[in-house]
């Protein structure tokens, strides 16, 4: 539990336990009542809309509810040392030195997992999911990122995650791929030309992939495209997923799970699918209307499998077949995702590409229908990111083909920054890379900030001949921070709020906020030691003061909580 966990529940008791005095009749809507962070300019450490909530399902005054309250909470709770009522009722607590010390010391004693809301919910987080006919470009960097630090997230707060990767390597996409494979091969061997057509992939990866094949495979058959075509598809979705591996790996990715869509289609989980939401009556043959923006020239009226899911929320029903009776893209991931409820995950998660966001509630229709209710599904869309530099906007080289490959980018920017840069917004904004900035060893740039704060940390832990793993506490007798101490305890008791929000809402963008908010913190009071001797942190090669310890230790201890949810490494010197 944290401060405000702890706090919530001992003002609640207090309230149930003197209702009678308060003339509370109704005491049911204690779960709206919250403890929050108060804002900065009432310098205090707690805020409750307790008398709030209650005065309106009592029918009461709640100014005169709140001086009541407050008169309980002094009386029984031992180290608050003030309350005030501010604007029409909310409660600011402020502790005393002596309770303040007391909830670090429980930080303390739970480093490792503070901020964590242990929660035991079992997700399925399914992230990337690029088509495996190459590396992986720019555009699927932001989604990697987000899809990885949320599951970390998530697997701070003690909750059973697995990341998955759906590789979808069925239909004419891979066809191409392989095709383009095919003529590279006959290219290398037999002299011939590539053909330049549309459909094909140029890029200079086909090529490796090709060279790798030739490599290993001394005897594969590649007299005709046809009779070639399963094993060279094979060995080419296994080279070209090597490749998506490696590019995750060096961007500090490794997925728990890989699922083949051509291996769901071959179980005939798609007619499974299918027939199970037919038992359900969610399925009807009948007729599509045209749709927007397609000409009557190109549309062809054909009776055909239709999903009834404007029946769970989506705009129009959804084809299952396409004109030639095969099934669509959207049956497949139908099968797909009944696959994921029949492994028994109860809350799902996908993270799309900028370009999938009319794809959500057909989705979200099917997941709904196939569990009957009992599967949530949340989509989060990641948009687009565009590059910088010089403040201007910048184009890179394509060396892979008609993209630019995560590997460009690696050439360019360090790991760290790019997943804390990555995150730098929230997902559903644009986001703008500028390249110029995330190598500036400056205030301007947040993830050098952030490590610096904790090189610095360290700095000073080797000058005091101090470890940071080593047992710290803060003595409730005689503690006594000062006024930039308290800024900062006061951030650091708000980082189980920042972790809670963060996850129930799905938004990791939070953590690097805080961490960077936190780390001005501590940069500032460092820099007015320097300014004022009364401030500094050090004299005669030993700690001033043992408060300043004290915070400096729950500093790190944050610090490094955060970064590691974010997968970003915390060098001891820079």
């Amino acid at each position: 539990m944290n401060i405000f966990e702890n706090y919530l529940l001992k003002i609640n008791e207090i309230v149930i336990k003197n209702k009678k005095s308060l003339k509370l009749l109704n005491t049911e809507h204690l779960e709206d009542v919250s403890l929050e962070v108060p804002p900065v300019h009432f310098n205090f450490d707690l805020s409750t809309n307790i008398s709030l909530v209650l005065s309106k399902v009592n029918k009461l005054n709640p100014k005169d509810l709140a001086k009541e309250i407050k008169k309980l909470l002094l009386s029984n709770i031992d180290h608050i040392e003030n309350i005030e009522i501010a604007g029409p009722g909310f409660l600011n607590i402020k502790l005393s030195n002596k309770g303040l010390a007391l909830n670090i010391n429980n930080i303390f004693k739970n480093k490792k997992t503070y901020g964590s809301t242990r929660s035991s919910k079992r997700y399925n987080v399914e992230f990337v999911s690029a088509n495996p006919t190459g590396p992986m470009h720019i555009g699927h960097c932001r989604g990697a990122i987000f899809g990885d630090v949320l599951s970390n997230l998530l697997l701070f707060n003690g909750n059973k995650v697995d990341k998955e990767y759906y590789i979808n390597d069925y239909g004419n996409q891979i066809r191409n791929f392989v095709e383009s494979v095919y003529l590279r091969i006959r290219e290398i061997k037999f002299k011939e030309k590539f053909k330049n057509e549309e459909h094909l992939y140029p890029g200079n990866y086909i090529k490796e992939i090709a060279l790798k094949i030739i490599k290993n495979q001394k005897k594969i058959n590649i007299e005709n495209f046809e009779g070639s075509f399963e094993e060279l598809k094979k060995l080419s979705l296994k080279e070209s997923m090597n490749l998506i591996k490696d590019d995750l790996k060096n961007l500090g990715i490794e997925h728990d799970n890989f699922i083949s869509e051509t291996e769901l289609v071959k179980k005939d989980l798609v007619n499974k699918a299918i027939q199970f939401l037919q038992s359900k009556n969610f399925v009807e043959e009948g007729f599509l209307d045209r749709p927007k923006g397609e000409s009557v020239k190109d549309w062809k009226k054909v009776k055909r499998l239709i999903f009834k899911s404007s029946t769970f929320g989506d705009d129009t029903d959804r084809a299952l077949q396409k004109n030639d009776g095969s099934w669509t893209y959207f049956a497949n991931d139908v099968a797909y995702h009944l696959n994921k409820i029949n492994r028994n995950y109860n809350n799902l998660i996908n993270i799309l590409g900028a370009d999938h966001t009319g794809y959500i509630k057909r989705i979200t229709s099917a997941v709904t229908a196939l569990s009957e209710k009992k599967v949530k599904l949340n989509c989060k869309v990641c948009q687009l990111v565009k590059l910088y530099k010089k403040g201007k906007p910048f184009k890179m080289s394509k060396r892979a083909g008609d993209f630019i490959s995560v590997q460009d980018l690696l050439n360019e920017v360090d790991k760290d920054s790019i997943r804390f840069m990555m995150l730098s917004r929230s997902n559903d904004v644009e986001l703008d890379f500028d390249f110029e900035k995330v190598k500036e060893k400056t205030k301007d740039n947040p993830v050098f900030y952030v490590q610096y704060a904790y090189a610095r940390i360290n700095s000073i832990t080797r000058n005091i001949n101090k470890e940071l793993n080593e047992s710290i506490f803060a003595d409730p007798e005689t503690f006594d921070p000062n006024i930039y101490e308290i800024k900062i305890i006061r951030k650091i008791f708000e980082w189980p709020k920042i972790i809670e929000s963060a996850a129930q809402k799905f938004e990791p963008h939070k953590i690097p906020f805080y961490l960077y908010e936190l780390s001005t913190l501590f940069h500032s009071y460092w820099s007015r030691g320097n300014e004022d001797d009364k401030f500094k942190f050090i004299e005669n090669g030993k700690i001033k003061r043992k408060e300043t310890l004290v915070f400096i230790y729950l500093t790190s201890i944050v610090i490094k909580n955060g970064m590691k949810i974010l997968g970003v490494s915390l060098p001891e010197k820079m």
